[in-house]
């Protein structure tokens, strides 16, 4: 069972919500802190605008051979309004009510949207990271903040993205010839190993299996 390490109301107004990213971000861990990796769970949310509801996946994959080890998929009432840089307080309940109906918590969550690269280095895989313990990486088809420079075009090479001076993710080419991802650590995991952890869940697609089969999962395909 799912047991939250920090809690807070769900039921809060834009600026509460982004005052609530600013107290929690202090708990962020940028470092890595976690112990052996033997699943990897793949988080992604789709959203039923005309009955609003929001439909969250979780997919748990073995690793690093990436076979399917469990899922889980919960709707709820969509109770937040969409808000650019509020998207975790719209997506994180459904996520968490899916993260409690598994029958063991993975090892590592890959969340579809930002870490630190975040406007308050709060995205959503920082989001769950604090409240739930567990590590986890952010990995976004497109970029929310900072800029870059482009990556080499080979598999695997990546520049930094920075905002402010700061160093808060990584642009990397996960497929050679494709556009790149933007990964950001979430929580307890540093940016060279999320890179790397990302990688070695990618096969020949430019997003990685956990991210694919979730979103899949989420989308109803």
């Amino acid at each position: 069972m799912l047991q939250l390490h920090h809690q807070h109301p769900w039921d809060l107004s834009p600026a509460e919500a982004r005052e609530t990213q600013r107290r929690l971000c202090r708990l962020v861990e940028t470092s890595d802190r976690m112990g052996a990796i033997g699943t990897v769970a793949g988080v992604d949310v789709g959203f039923d605008r005309n009955n609003g509801l929001t439909r969250a996946a979780v997919v748990v994959l073995r690793f690093p051979g990436l076979e399917l080890c469990e899922q889980s998929l919960v709707t709820l009432p969509t109770r937040f309004p969409y808000v650019p840089g509020l998207l975790s307080f719209r997506e994180a309940p459904a996520i968490l009510a899916a993260l409690d109906e598994l029958e063991r918590l993975p090892d590592l969550l890959v969340c579809d949207g930002q870490g630190l690269a975040h406007p308050r280095r709060f995205g959503i895989a920082c989001h769950l990271g604090v409240l739930t313990g567990l590590p986890a990486i952010g990995v976004a088809k497109k970029r929310l903040i900072g800029s870059h420079e482009a990556p080499p075009e080979a598999r695997g090479e990546w520049v930094s993205l920075v905002h402010k001076g700061d160093v808060v993710g990584a642009v990397l080419r996960s497929r050679a010839g494709v556009k790149p991802i933007y990964v950001s650590g979430g929580h307890r995991v540093a940016l060279e190993t999320a890179v790397d952890l990302v990688m070695r869940c990618t096969t020949r697609y430019r997003l990685p299996e956990t991210t694919r089969r979730a979103d899949r999962l989420a989308s109803n395909r």
